[in-house]
């Protein structure tokens, strides 16, 4: 047997003919436009009732049972914004959610009214049945379900990290068939393993890369160091010996890499990557293009003995929402390093001895969707392959309201999570 299940527009239309919550209502005689109260769960201000629209639609659908389930205010209203987003007939109007007095969003039905909507859909959701529209949504309400940002740092140490092949978009690594739970976005910034790409450069010579994932983080090193008391996995920079002719710039990077000492570290934890030097080497560092920019000034320098963040993710996934949108220019996740020497500002990076650049590989992946169709034209559906998950069609659409997914929960985490 099936369970009744409202589907959110005729529902919606229910509640603001209602008018018992408080905050939900038309704007216009037309009944053409409402507006739904979006008050962020932090604000010292913040009630129950500036929520009580998200908690009815997961009362509503059984997600949320009184006296049975915990309260989850993030999924609720990431469940509830994300079911309007997947709405053709509804837009969002105006976004007045930063409103320091009365933060809210107005939405507008984009036909000539509620049509139809003003009578609830009582069709059943069964098994072996139902349309197929309501199938999806049903599929995408499970992706969005009862997920929570966790610590993007996985402390199990494993005993030696393996080369992994880059997340692509037209070689998908073969996944188990199994059946999708969550966010798929979420999934691939969550799990315990992330791909770096590791690239080395001795004064502008590729000498080494390789794709590895570390759930403790990686350490550059000029040698192998057996100490398992530091931090991360060591990854050991080649002799220059094996590909530069230069006896005097071998002699020199050899000086640097022998400097290294226990290593650059990197690591993640919460919303960002940390890095911290161990050695002698002064370290610079920069978020730049994935060709380093020689105008580009460095973002601050690795402290030694005590970690400093040198990215955090959140920012990233903003502006990326900014890009798809077409309004932003492409997000930057490609980290470099100079190691033993001041950074190249105004002079080639490539008269460096030691340049070392570092990319998440799940974040360019993220990229590379959006950049499909040319991110502020997205139209057509796009088939997410990557590493560690399964294959996924999503609409731009669809992707979008994923990234803002991550975004909502972001902001729930307190100022002194990780």
């Amino acid at each position: 047997m099936g369970t009744p299940k409202p589907r959110i527009l005729p529902w919606l239309v229910s509640q603001l003919d209602l008018g018992q919550l408080e905050g939900v209502a038309w704007v216009n005689e037309s009944r053409t436009r409402f507006r739904i109260p979006w008050k962020h769960g932090l604000r010292q201000d913040a009630q129950e009732e500036d929520f009580r629209i998200f908690q009815a639609w997961a009362e509503a659908t059984g997600a949320y049972v009184p006296g049975r389930d915990k309260p989850d205010l993030p999924t609720w209203k990431r469940n509830f914004r994300s079911a309007l987003n997947r709405k053709d007939g509804l837009c969002l109007a105006e976004d007045r959610s930063k409103d320091p007095h009365d933060p809210h969003k107005i939405y507008e039905f984009v036909n000539s009214g509620v049509g139809d909507f003003s009578q609830p859909d009582t069709s059943l959701d069964t098994n072996g049945g139902g349309s197929t529209s309501d199938t999806q949504e049903n599929i995408l309400d499970e992706l969005l379900g009862n997920m929570v940002l966790a610590p993007l740092l996985a402390v199990a140490p494993e005993p030696c990290p393996q080369p992994l092949r880059s997340p692509s978009l037209d070689n998908p690594t073969p996944f188990p068939n199994l059946e999708p739970s969550e966010n798929p976005l979420k999934r691939l910034l969550v799990l315990g393993k992330w791909e770096f790409e590791v690239t080395a450069f001795y004064r502008g010579r590729q000498v080494f890369q390789q794709t590895i994932s570390c759930p403790e983080g990686l350490r550059l090193v000029g040698s192998e160091v057996r100490d398992r008391t530091l931090p991360g996995w060591p990854i050991t920079l080649p002799d220059p010996g094996i590909s530069l002719t230069d006896r005097g710039v071998m002699s020199y990077v050899r000086h640097v890499l022998s400097s290294l000492g226990g290593g650059l570290a990197l690591r993640r934890a919460g919303q960002w990557l940390w890095a911290q030097r161990l050695g002698h080497c002064h370290t610079y560092w920069a978020v730049s293009e994935e060709l380093l920019n020689s105008r580009h000034g460095p973002d601050g320098e690795v402290p030694k003995d005590k970690e400093g963040g040198v990215f955090h993710l959140r920012p990233f996934i903003v502006d990326l929402i900014t890009f798809t949108e077409g309004s932003g220019r492409s997000p930057r996740y490609a980290l470099w390093f100079c190691v033993g020497e001041s950074w190249p500002q105004d002079q080639p990076w490539t008269k460096r001895l030691v340049m070392v650049k570092v990319v998440p590989t799940c974040l360019r992946a993220l990229v590379e969707i959006a950049r499909v169709g040319g991110a502020s034209s997205l139209e057509n559906t796009v088939d997410l392959h990557i590493s560690n998950s399964h294959p996924l069609s999503l609409t731009s659409d669809q992707y979008k309201a994923y990234l803002q997914d991550l975004v909502e929960d972001m902001d729930f985490q307190g100022p002194g999570e990780t």
